[in-house]
């Protein structure tokens, strides 16, 4: 059976643990070392799909079905 892809928000709580066992001190270095390896790459996929999330929001739909930039020189600078 194939494994259901994890959610964000299940990642991030999978890392925010993973950050909880290693602050503790208490796990076996070759355990910390794995810990550590799948924490940064949990990190880098969050940041990824953070990233990719600001690009669709940054992006209005125009009535002739394509996309404009939020963040063009009539947007820069306003806050």
């Amino acid at each position: 059976m194939a494994e259901k892809k994890k959610t964000f928000e299940e990642n991030l709580a999978d890392l925010e643990q993973i950050v909880t066992n290693l602050e503790t001190g208490d796990v076996p270095l070759e355990e910390a070392m794995e810990k550590f390896k799948k924490g940064v790459a949990l990190s880098k996929s969050l940041e990824k799909t953070l990233s990719n999330a600001e690009n669709t929001v940054t992006k209005i739909m125009q009535t002739d079905g394509s996309e404009e930039n939020l963040t063009d020189d009539k947007t820069e600078g306003k806050e």
